[in-house]
């Protein structure tokens, strides 16, 4: 087949998430190549060694000419805009990842606790607006990574925010495809420093947990009520329960561990999900930590 995968900040040229992006993009195109597609990408700049750079200077406009060129297409970006970006590959092509409802619900950082929550998913308290007192995050409603994520202990939410509770405990993450029927992945380790603010330094893949057969139960759960297909990520913080506080409807920077200690290629794993029957496992050999500072060098 021939394949687009469109990465945002890569499409862009937005040097802030640039090492991320594109080492989740050399991933999944290396992977897509390796079982035999046709794979484009657009970029601002960025060649890769695999695949075909088609040079953009408008993601939009980009993303709409190639997916109708396409047979399928995987769509990476920002998760308030992932939706819109979505929508524009179902109309034009196969979608691979997240059906644009899904992603915008996911990306709402209220109403996706809410859904969850009334399917008793174990979640953080949550406060939409007004005062808060205790021990809070304080985040973005819309919005993905770290990116304005800060612990405060009282205070009045802005516009645009939410406050959850903080859940002490492991910062853990699940990695699973969902078609016809569920694959997790992986159980990750995240390599989070606390102190004001949170921020993302890199991942275990995978983690060795005692308690995986219930992280997995939940975030395989959490991945059906709120519709997502292809490749997800849920974000958890394991305390008395598996708190799940964010759901990311695409390819997370766990597939850059994934595909260095999974048999099968992500890729193919992926189309699985779509137009085949998934596996009920993967085989897994070793492990492997990466780090931001060491993304440059993968």
């Amino acid at each position: 087949m021939k394949i687009l995968v469109a990465e945002y900040a890569v499409g862009t040229g937005i040097e802030e998430f640039m090492l991320e992006g594109k080492a989740m993009l050399d991933t999944l195109v290396r992977s897509f190549v390796s079982c035999g597609h046709v794979v484009l990408y657009p970029t601002a700049g960025i060649k890769l060694q695999s695949g075909k750079a088609v040079r953009t200077t408008g993601f939009e406009v980009t993303l709409t000419k190639l997916s109708k060129e396409c047979d399928a297409a995987l769509v990476i970006a920002p998760d308030e805009i992932l939706g819109d970006m979505t929508r524009i590959v179902e109309n034009n092509s196969v979608n691979l990842g997240c059906p644009s409802d899904s992603v915008r619900l996911c990306a709402d950082k209220l109403e996706c606790t809410r859904s969850l929550s009334r399917e008793n998913i174990p979640v953080p308290e949550t406060i939409e607006s007004g005062e808060y007192k205790g021990d809070f995050v304080i985040k973005p409603r819309f919005g993905c990574a770290s990116e304005g994520i800060h612990r405060s202990k009282s205070g009045k939410l802005k516009e645009g925010f939410i406050a959850t509770g903080f859940v002490e405990g492991e910062h853990i993450s699940v990695s699973l495809i969902t078609g016809k029927t569920q694959l997790a992945l992986t159980v990750n380790r995240q390599l989070i420093e606390i102190n004001d603010n949170f921020s993302y330094k890199g991942s275990l893949v995978p983690y060795p947990c005692e308690r995986s057969e219930e992280i997995i139960d939940v975030a395989k759960k959490t991945a059906r009520i709120l519709g997502c297909r292809g490749y997800a990520g849920v974000d958890i913080v394991l305390g008395d329960k598996p708190y799940v506080v964010d759901v990311n409807p695409r390819p997370t920077s766990s597939i850059i561990g994934i595909s260095r200690v999974m048999e099968t290629q992500i890729a193919d794993l992926i189309i699985k999900s779509k137009f085949g029957e998934l596996p009920d496992h993967v085989n897994l050999k070793g492990s492997f930590t990466f780090t931001k500072a060491q993304l440059s060098c993968l």
